[in-house]
């Protein structure tokens, strides 16, 4: 299980050279002109985890096999876009469709490269574009709220939480507050995420800054920094055109011109680290002769949902898992060494799984 992030912004801000990077492709043609990118174009990438490696190497484990992310470059949205200005509604549609929204904001000026607004100013681009989903979510609530109208007088519990919920939610955005500001309980996040409301989804600002920023950013990008803390959102620095250099590089390669540069690692990540933090995703592994693979689940996943992530079969016959922490299966090299030092664990089905967790699952078919 991995997840689905929409990679957002006015026409002309490194998006689809972003999404080229991300997915060593050249399938999202990056031009400068609004529009290029008509159909929303789908990328599934590896997540990069040293970790699995190690562990692979130890167990030495014939193929390796790592989580996936999928990544959808979405057309540039422009003002006016929930009124169907520019490609419109459809991209709104799109939006809809995925987890979380990676907002790519130009932090670099080019005079060769236009800006559809005429000016550089990542601040009011990321108002621009939170503006237009918060006019569609309204314009999407006020509908919703006539249509269960009858629904409520019939007495239909779910329409009823439905209504309380699009009326918290109106309320924000008439106050311009995203839909993502209201306090949601446990009990009622089902509901909230059935509701599909654009300006609900998590945010990750993404600073595109000029190549010679790409390590500490740019004045541009400290002002999106200081726009994130406020909002209590995450954001990431990145060259998008470092990124496409280093994705036609083999790892040597890149490894030598991300020292060059004076970066540590890829955008990529940075991108993907962040992304997981804001969805409150982490990773757990099974690691044996055949392969050793790694899997995503939500932070706080029990082990049988954890189980069910491979196969229902686990989830549902599930009896126990055998766990050993990721640190004690390096330290000890290997789960025959864990078990000598104690560290092999049979959890049951109460057992919260951890980040880097090795599991094996015992469940009956």
């Amino acid at each position: 299980m991995g997840f689905k992030m929409g990679i957002v912004g006015l026409p002309n801000v490194g998006k689809s050279t972003l999404f080229n990077a991300l997915t060593r492709t050249a399938a999202a043609q990056a031009a400068n002109f609004p529009f290029c990118t008509i159909e929303p174009n789908v990328g599934d990438v590896a997540v990069p985890d040293a970790r699995l490696h190690k562990l692979a190497a130890i167990a030495k484990s014939r193929e390796v096999i790592p989580t996936r992310m999928t990544f959808v470059d979405i057309a540039g949205l422009v003002r006016g876009a929930s009124k169907g200005e520019g490609l419109g509604n459809q991209f709104l549609a799109n939006i809809r469709e995925v987890d979380a929204i990676a907002h790519v904001l130009r932090c670099f000026e080019d005079d060769d490269v236009t800006h559809v607004e005429g000016k550089i100013d990542p601040v009011a681009d990321a108002e621009t574009i939170e503006t237009e989903l918060m006019i569609a979510d309204m314009e999407s609530i006020e509908k919703r709220l006539a249509n269960l109208s009858r629904k409520i007088r019939g007495g239909e519990k779910d329409a009823v939480e439905q209504d309380a919920l699009l009326r918290r939610a109106l309320a924000e955005l008439e106050a311009g507050k995203p839909a993502r500001t209201v306090a949601v309980s446990d009990e009622e996040r089902k509901q909230w995420r059935m509701l599909q409301l654009l300006t609900a989804k998590p945010v990750l600002y993404v600073c595109n800054v000029e190549e010679s920023a790409s390590a500490k950013g740019n004045t541009l990008s400290a002002r999106v920094a200081e726009m994130a803390a406020a909002q209590g959102a995450a954001h990431v620095v990145i060259s998008a055109r470092i990124e496409e250099e280093i994705s036609q590089l083999d790892a040597e390669e890149a490894e030598m011109f991300l020292s060059e540069m004076g970066l540590e690692e890829a955008g990529l990540d940075r991108l993907i680290r962040a992304g997981y933090a804001l969805l409150g995703l982490q990773t757990y592994f099974t690691v044996g002769p055949k392969e050793a693979r790694a899997w995503t689940i939500p932070a706080g996943t029990l082990a049988p949902q954890a189980a069910g992530v491979i196969h229902g079969d686990f989830e549902r016959g599930f009896i126990r898992a055998e766990t050993v922490a990721y640190e004690d299966y390096i330290t000890h090299n290997g789960e025959a060494g864990a078990k000598e030092a104690g560290k092999f664990r049979v959890e049951g089905k109460t057992y919260e799984v951890k980040d880097g967790d090795v599991l094996h699952f015992l469940f009956n078919a």
